[in-house]
């Protein structure tokens, strides 16, 4: 589904269903990088259980059109005339790595805040990010290494037909290319490493928080939570995978997304 924001086409997967915004609304965002089919399964299980889904691929990622936005606040922003132009007041907003960063900046328009693979600060080390620029291939190979977990190093992991690191890596390099006056490698990572209003953003959080984390997650330890996790009081939620947690533990992911959202969208 496709709608107007900033002057700019922006695209939003909605789950294989008409988006409904009478429904309880679902919001999925996406991390540094990647776009809205990270979210596939989850977001067609909600699309067929009652909720309304939006995935949108943030703009300059995927089929969205205008520049890459370069703060989480600007993203959270855009997410916000989103909605508007959706016609949805409040959503549960659920976002994965970066996604959560801008799920967190914009939940004063939160029903539920699910905050998937996350971590504050979400600090980027100089050699990656000096990497990221410099030669963005490697930087994406190194973050395919680190974002799975050992047990899905091997292609027809989790299932036949299933290569999670050579998926990940040819939707990196399809996003990647698409942009030609933008290393969007380097954008989206700036994003994650530049922004410092986690702390002031808790406090425009009035609904129930959830943390869905991977156990053997090396990008975003769940170490690197206590900051948020003793402003927030989330609700914790440990699933067997590293940092691409939809994508090696689905079924475990759906049932953490269920369980949160069985606390109101």
């Amino acid at each position: 589904m496709k709608f107007i924001v900033d002057n700019h086409e922006a695209y939003a997967y909605t789950g294989g269903k008409p988006f409904d915004p009478a429904l309880p609304c679902v919001v999925f965002i996406h991390g540094a990088l990647n776009d809205h089919s990270v979210w596939t399964l989850l977001a067609r299980w909600c699309a067929h259980h009652g909720y309304g889904v939006l995935a949108p691929d943030l703009p300059g990622h995927g089929r969205s059109g205008g520049a890459p936005l370069t703060s989480v606040e600007a993203i959270a922003a855009w997410l916000h005339r989103l909605l508007d132009a959706a016609g949805v007041a409040k959503a549960a907003l659920v976002g994965h790595s970066m996604g959560s960063l801008i799920a967190l900046e914009a939940a004063q328009r939160a029903s539920t805040l699910v905050m998937v693979g996350t971590a504050y600060p979400m600090k980027v080390s100089e050699a990656l990010l000096t990497t990221a620029r410099d030669r963005p291939e490697a930087a994406m190979a190194m973050v395919n290494t680190f974002s799975h977990s050992l047990a899905s190093a091997k292609p027809g992991y989790p299932g036949p037909g299933a290569w999670l690191r050579g998926g990940s890596m040819a939707l990196m390099r399809r996003l990647q290319s698409r942009q030609t006056a933008v290393n969007l490698f380097e954008n989206d990572f700036q994003v994650c490493d530049r922004y410092a209003g986690g702390e002031a953003a808790t406090a425009r959080v009035a609904c129930p928080v959830h943390f869905i984390l991977g156990s053997l997650d090396q990008m975003t330890s769940p170490k690197q939570n206590a900051v948020l996790g003793g402003l927030l009081k989330p609700r914790i939620h440990t699933v067997p995978a590293g940092h691409a947690l939809m994508a090696e533990a689905p079924d475990a992911m759906l049932a953490a997304l269920r369980a949160a959202l069985q606390t109101g969208a």
